[in-house]
C-alpha cells in the first residue's frame, strides 16, 4: 500500500499551515486520507460562510490537479463554462466548454490520465458542488460513473468535493441509493468555531479580548470565520456589532436571506418555520410548529425540519417523563447569528449605534441569558470535561413539568451511566452568581417537580453553569457542581 506522506506532490509549507486556526480534528483526517494508499472520494460539508472552501485550500496550498467551483444559482451552461475554466487552469489550453458532464468528466479523465504519476496523490477538488446539480442535467449520474469507472481504480486519486447546501450533499452523494452508495470514503462536516477556536482566531488577528468578550461577540456571531473576518480590532466588541450590523452598509444587514436563500431553492416555508422557532424561548414540539405555521405535518414538514437541522440553523433535542423519550422532540433555534437577527435586526432601526446605546436594557438581558444557554448546548463536551464525566456514557436533555403551574423547567440534564443525573441551572451574569433565598427554593422546588414527574431514582446533582461561578453563602449549598465561562473555552 503506497504512502504518500513525503513523496506527495502537495508541498505544505509551515506558514501556510498556521493560517488555519483551530479544525485539528480536520487537518488530522485530511493527513490520514492523504496517507491512506487507496482511493478516497471525500465529502466535505457545513454552513455557509464556515471555512470549508478556506480549509481545503490552505491544507494542499491550493496546489490541485483540477479544481473548480459551481456558481450559486448559475444555469448548466454557467456550470459547464466554469468546469472548462478548471480544465485550463489544470493545464488543457486549448479545452472547449464540454457539450454535457459525461463529456466534461470524460474530458477530465482524460487530462488526469496524461499527468499521471503514481507516486503521488492526485489531488481533485470540486467546490459548491450543489449548484452543479442543475435540473435534468444528469450531473449526479455523471458524477457517478466518473468515480465508479475511473478515480475508485487508482489507488492515488483523492476526490474532494465540498459545498454549503447541506441537505444536497446529504441526499444525492452521501445517502444516495443509486451510483453513488456507500461510494463516499468519508465525509467531514464542519461546524463553526467553538468558544476556544473563536478566540485563538481573534489572538492571531490583533484581538485583545477578555473572555467575557468574545462570549457576548460570539452570542451575536456564532463563531462563524466569515463574520469574525469582518470585525475590526481597533475597536470593542459592542462597536463591532453595530459596524456589523446596525451601521450605514452594514456587511450583515441581508446576510439571513441571502444565507437561507442560497440554500434553499423554495425558501419560504424555510423561513416560516424558522421565524415560528425564534418567537419561542423553550422551543416547539413538531405539533406546535404545525399549529403556527399551518404547514401540514407529512412529510414536507419532516423535510423541512431536517434541513434546517443538517444546516446549523436549529436543533432537536428529547423531553423526558417517566423515561427518555425517543420520538418526541422539542425544536429550537442553535445558530447565534439566526437568534440575533430575529431578536433585534428585523426592528429596522435607524439608530447607527444601536447595540452600544442598548447595552443592559432588559431586552438585551433577556437575549443574553438566552444566547448563553444555547451556548452550552453547543459546547456539551467542554461541560463534560469540566465535570469529570466525558468518560461516562450519557444522554442530555431538557425538561418541562406538564404538572405544575407554573411551570418548572430545567434548562439542561445529562443522565449519567452511573446512575446520576446533573441538573444544570444556567444564568448569565457579569459576576459570580448569588443564589437568594427565593432562588434557592425555587430550585429546590424544581428538582423536587423533576424527581417526582419523571419516578427517577438516579442522584440528582444540581449543577450551576455560569460565567464566574456562584457566590459561597447562606443558600449555595445544595449546589454539587459549578462550571465556569473559563471551562466552557476548554
Amino acid at each position: 500500500m503506497a504512502d504518500y506522506t513525503y513523496i506527495c506532490n502537495i508541498k505544505l509549507k509551515q506558514k501556510d499551515m498556521e493560517k488555519i486556526i483551530g479544525r485539528d480534528t480536520e487537518r488530522k483526517a485530511l493527513s490520514r486520507f492523504m496517507k491512506s494508499g487507496k482511493a478516497e472520494f471525500v465529502a466535505l460539508y457545513g454552513r455557509r460562510r464556515v471555512g470549508k472552501t478556506f480549509l481545503v485550500k490552505q491544507y494542499f496550498n491550493s496546489k490541485f490537479d483540477f479544481y473548480m467551483s459551481g456558481t450559486i444559482g448559475a444555469p448548466m451552461s454557467v456550470q459547464l463554462s466554469n468546469f472548462r475554466e478548471g480544465l485550463i487552469n489544470a493545464s488543457l489550453s486549448n479545452a472547449k466548454i464540454p457539450v454535457n458532464w459525461q463529456e466534461a468528466f470524460m474530458t477530465l479523465q482524460h487530462l488526469l490520465e496524461s499527468k499521471m504519476d503514481k507516486n503521488r496523490r492526485c489531488i481533485i477538488f470540486i467546490d459548491e458542488i450543489p449548484c452543479l446539480d442543475t435540473p435534468k442535467s444528469g450531473f449526479t449520474g455523471a458524477l457517478d460513473h466518473f468515480w465508479n469507472t475511473w478515480c475508485s481504480d487508482h489507488s492515488n486519486v483523492m476526490l474532494i468535493i465540498c459545498g454549503s447546501a447541506t441537505s444536497w450533499i446529504i441526499k444525492n452523494i452521501i445517502d444516495n441509493h443509486g451510483g453513488l452508495h456507500n461510494r463516499i470514503t468519508h465525509e467531514m462536516y464542519l461546524r463553526p468555531f467553538t468558544l476556544g477556536e473563536t478566540e485563538l482566531y481573534l489572538n492571531e488577528n490583533g484581538f485583545d479580548y477578555g473572555r467575557f468578550d468574545i462570549c457576548q461577540l460570539y452570542m451575536a456571531t456564532g463563531g462563524v470565520p466569515y463574520y469574525l473576518s469582518l470585525l475590526n480590532n481597533s475597536k470593542s466588541v459592542a462597536q463591532n456589532i453595530d459596524a456589523l450590523f446596525f451601521g450605514r452598509d452594514a456587511h450583515l444587514n441581508n446576510e439571513f436571506e441571502r444565507l437561507i436563500k442560497s440554500l434553499f431553492k423554495k425558501a419560504e416555508p424555510y423561513i416560516q418555520v424558522i421565524e415560528t422557532l425564534a418567537s419561542s424561548v423553550y422551543g416547539m414540539s413538531r405539533d406546535e410548529i404545525v399549529e403556527k405555521t399551518r404547514i401540514t405535518s407529512g412529510s414536507q414538514l419532516t423535510l423541512i425540519l431536517r434541513d434546517l437541522e443538517n444546516c446549523d440553523f436549529i436543533r432537536h433535542f428529547r423531553t423526558r417523563g417517566k423515561k427518555i423519550r425517543e420520538n418526541q422532540h422539542i425544536y429550537q433555534i442553535i445558530d447565534m447569528f439566526t437568534m440575533f437577527h430575529f431578536r433585534f435586526c428585523r426592528k429596522e432601526t435607524t439608530d447607527e449605534n444601536f447595540w452600544q446605546n442598548s447595552i443592559n436594557t432588559p431586552a438585551v438581558n433577556a437575549w443574553a441569558g438566552l444566547a448563553f444557554e444555547r451556548i452550552c448546548f453547543l459546547h456539551i463536551p467542554q461541560i463534560k470535561k469540566a465535570l469529570g464525566i466525558d468518560r461516562i456514557r450519557t444522554e442530555y436533555y431538557s425538561w418541562r413539568s406538564t404538572i405544575t403551574e407554573p411551570k418548572s423547567q430545567i434548562d439542561l440534564a445529562i443522565e449519567r451511566a452511573d446512575r446520576m443525573i446533573n441538573i444544570c441551572e444556567i444564568k448569565f451574569c457579569d459576576a459570580p452568581y448569588s443564589i437568594s433565598k427565593d432562588e434557592d427554593m425555587k430550585l429546590r422546588i424544581r428538582l423536587s417537580n423533576f424527581k417526582t414527574e419523571t419516578g427517577t431514582r438516579f442522584g440528582l446533582l444540581l449543577t450551576m453553569i455560569t460565567p464566574f461561578g456562584i457566590t459561597q453563602g447562606k443558600y449555595s449549598g445544595q449546589v454539587k457542581d459549578v462550571v465556569t465561562m473559563e471551562e466552557l473555552f476548554g
